[in-house]
């Protein structure tokens, strides 16, 4: 597994922790993936997995890189992501960190679809296998994490799937799942239902 290891160009400015809308809600549902271990870090590896909650147009609040090992985050492991170029592979953000490794992949969903509210990337082996096997809408294998050719994917998945929640198996990035929503408490639920499908398997 790459997760967790920063492919895209960062233009980041070290910035105060800003207690952001929503956060306690975001903090709070991270903390309950963390527990179920679809958020985490790999004994003596990296991180896997964030969440992001939108925070103005197209601007929105990532957990930070390296945090997977955090059971609780809070203001200062949040980044503010200001905006981002596929066609650069590039990222401007501010804060007390910088932002995950999929902060392209979450970028895409907001801009994708303006009722989405919160994005959450997991990792999970039954999860991803089962979503598979039931044809969930997926990116190609061909795709790698962190790349502009993933971004590019979900993108065209959320356009097919036109709704403003969904659930995307990321084919190229073994055990990566996506889910969006109107609210971090759906967003949330729908991760939940996912993991009692599959995840108790």
């Amino acid at each position: 597994m790459n997760e967790g290891y920063t492919k895209y160009i960062a233009e980041h400015t070290m910035a105060l922790a800003v207690d952001f809308p929503g956060l306690t809600e975001l903090d709070n549902a991270r903390t309950k993936l963390h527990e179920l271990g679809l958020i985490g870090e790999i004994p003596g590896g990296p991180g896997y997995g964030n969440i992001s909650i939108r925070y103005k147009e197209n601007e929105f609040f990532i957990s930070g890189t390296a945090t997977g090992a955090l059971p609780i985050l809070g203001p200062d492991h949040y980044c503010l992501v200001r905006s981002f170029d596929l066609e650069q592979n590039k990222v401007i953000t501010s804060g007390p960190v910088q932002a995950s490794a999929e902060t392209m992949t979450h970028g895409v969903v907001f801009k994708s679809c303006p009722e989405v509210h919160c994005v959450i990337h997991i990792h999970s082996r039954a999860i991803f296998d089962g979503m598979i096997k039931d044809k969930y809408p997926a990116t190609p294998q061909s795709a790698e994490f962190g790349t502009p050719e993933i971004a590019l994917a979900i993108a065209k998945c959320v356009s097919e799937i036109n709704k403003d929640e969904g659930m995307i198996v990321l084919s190229g990035h073994d055990e990566g799942v996506i889910i969006y929503g109107p609210t971090v408490g759906r967003a949330l639920q729908l991760t939940l239902e996912l993991n009692f499908k599959y995840g108790r398997a």
